[in-house]
């Protein structure tokens, strides 16, 4: 079993219009809603390759019964502590320009004694899985090394993947995780290094390593991914696909590599795992995921090489 712990889910709404102008009134072309949140889309990523996952962090009273209903479709099984109020919730316009206008409407600030409650809940449900991923934000009202402490009430015989940048990341390496997976910017930001060549892009990928990370999966979106252990160094290309959308293509690469990672697999098919789920996930519109066998057509394509 994966335990995967979202802090701030997230009502995601994509309008489509003909235009956007301020003081007018807009006829909704198109319109698709996603229950999300990046712990949440992993966890889907992992039951659509046949792993037992389950779901946990928080949820809210007012909204919140719609993000099980969709993980109870994708055969995700979860165990949230309920907080009052309403789920974070994102409106996203685009017009004929393809000119992006977000507008965010912040969940309510989670209750001091559901966040007490969450640890003692992680604690728990941990001891028995294989694996804790921990990955995006944190809600409103938690402090901001709450993720270390959920990470710190996991045992230490679990394995730790992890997936979030800034303070919060250089916290969650000094409790040591198994897996990290940055872009290249959020690897930019967390080292403070200039990354200018394959020589610094491995250097930063070490730094992490030196600071807690036992495995660094870095995510170099259409151009693959790199995969350093602090002693080898790998290197798997993505393949040329029709991209409909961006979208969770970061989340579908931490399900496959966890799920790969629980089942004892090589550096390198853990890194062939995450190459193709990201790259199956862009193939897909209107989706936060990745089909099975999408994903399965590109894995027996994909090739690793050393660097």
């Amino acid at each position: 079993m994966i335990l995967c712990v979202s802090l701030s889910p997230c009502l995601e709404t994509n309008f489509e219009v003909d235009s956007l102008a301020v003081g007018r009134m807009h006829r909704v072309i198109s319109r698709r809603t996603f229950f999300t949140g990046k712990a949440l889309n992993v966890a889907t990523g992992i039951s659509r390759l046949g792993a037992n996952v389950l779901a946990s962090g928080f949820m809210y009273e007012d909204n919140g019964s719609q993000f099980e209903q969709e993980l109870h479709k994708e055969g995700v099984t979860y165990k949230f502590i309920w907080n009052r109020g309403r789920v974070k919730e994102v409106y996203k316009f685009v017009d004929r320009r393809s000119m992006l206008t977000e507008v965010v409407d912040e969940a309510t600030p989670i209750d001091g004694d559901n966040a007490k409650a969450l640890l003692d809940m992680i604690a728990g449900l941990s001891a028995s899985c294989q694996a804790v991923v921990l990955t995006g934000d944190i809600a409103e009202g938690l402090p901001e090394d709450y993720m270390k402490e959920v990470l710190a009430a996991v045992p230490p015989n679990v394995f730790k993947v992890v997936d979030t940048e800034g303070v919060r990341l250089s916290k969650l390496l000094e409790c040591g995780v198994d897996l990290v997976k940055p872009n290249l910017d959020e690897l930019k930001r967390a080292t403070d290094m200039k990354i200018t060549d394959k020589d610094s892009m491995i250097k930063a990928c070490e730094t992490l390593i030196e600071r807690g990370a036992k495995r660094v999966l870095l995510s170099l979106g259409k151009q693959g991914a790199v995969i350093c252990d602090g002693q080898r160094n790998l290197y798997c290309t993505s393949l040329n696909v029709a991209m409909n959308t961006t979208a969770g293509a970061g989340d579908a690469m931490v399900a496959a590599a966890s799920k790969a990672l629980c089942e004892g697999a090589e550096l390198s098919d853990i890194l062939k795992c995450g190459v193709a789920a990201g790259t199956a996930s862009v193939t897909l519109p209107d989706s936060i995921s990745f089909l099975r066998e999408k994903y399965e057509e590109i894995l027996h394509m994909v090739t690793v090489k050393e660097i």
